[in-house]
């Protein structure tokens, strides 16, 4: 008998926005063990953003069940209790900051959920130390770059202490240099807080770090696996209109050439480090 957790459980998981003519997530079965970093990989329009806000409780599905931390969304006080087990940084971080001062934004979440003002400071205060951004508590957020209000967007959502985060495309608007700050946080939260994260992205690279790849297409999951199974499966995945790392397609058409190193092959480190095993093999 499996001794695993499970917090996310989808059970033919289906939703179909109104009046459209298909399912945008189309009996989904998948589940998310807890402490897991899963990335939910697939281009615009394959129903991943959708997926995210089913396991928020944004919206409620059209068919099937899904449980978050045991609890299944039939009310809205149902949808209240998993979104305080269950939050949420969207895309962009201007539709997530309410306040005029830092500090004030962050602690918007627990004041709602009635939490004393004594443990709201304390919470503040770590979830701004947790992202680096305790030095802005006094700032306003407009002035902040890209990723320093992703980052105080996360400081408002684990200030309210959930077990999972789900964050969509949270880092697409985002430079290079904010979108490694955000996953930076993601990381840490993830490793060192125990936090499960659901990270909703069309990026290879950031894929690439997750403990684990689901794909959607068409609002199914298309395959589930590891990194390194994922993207060794080139052809797939281009029939989904994706495209592996470039390590992992280089590590493909030296095989195509006839050199035959592994198939599992992600980063620049594992390149040099198997065509240097390949070298001295021959």
């Amino acid at each position: 008998m499996s001794d695993r957790e499970y917090v996310i459980k989808a059970e033919n998981l289906s939703f179909r926005y109104e009046g459209a003519e298909r399912y945008a997530v189309d009996h989904v079965n998948l589940e998310v063990e807890k402490g897991e970093f899963l990335a939910v990989l697939g281009r615009n329009g394959s129903g991943k953003s959708t997926l995210g806000k089913l396991f928020n409780a944004l919206i409620e599905p059209t068919e099937g069940t899904l449980t978050v931390c045991g609890m299944e969304c039939k009310t809205e006080d149902d949808a209240f209790a998993i979104r305080q087990k269950c939050g949420m940084v969207f895309q962009n971080p201007d539709n997530q900051l309410v306040a005029t001062i830092v500090e004030e934004d962050v602690a918007f979440g627990p004041e709602n959920l009635g939490i004393a003002s004594e443990e709201i400071r304390r919470r503040v205060r770590w979830a701004l130390e947790t992202v680096g951004m305790l030095e802005y508590r006094k700032n306003a957020p407009h002035l902040l770059s890209g990723g320093q209000k992703q980052r105080v967007a996360i400081a408002g959502v684990i200030a309210m202490k959930p077990e999972i985060i789900v964050f969509d495309e949270s880092t697409s608007m985002l430079d290079p240099i904010g979108r490694e700050e955000v996953m930076r946080v993601a990381k840490q939260l993830n490793r060192e807080n125990g936090v499960t994260v659901v990270w909703i992205t069309h990026f290879m690279e950031e894929a690439a770090q997750a403990d684990r790849i689901a794909v959607v297409h068409n609002g199914s999951i298309a395959m589930a696996d590891t990194p390194k199974k994922i993207f060794s499966k080139g052809q797939a995945l281009k029939a989904f209109g994706l495209e592996t790392p470039d390590m992992s397609y280089l590590a493909q058409e030296l095989r195509s050439a006839g050199i035959m190193i592994s198939d599992e092959i992600i980063t620049v480190e594992e390149m040099e480090v198997e065509l240097c095993r390949y070298k001295s093999n021959t």
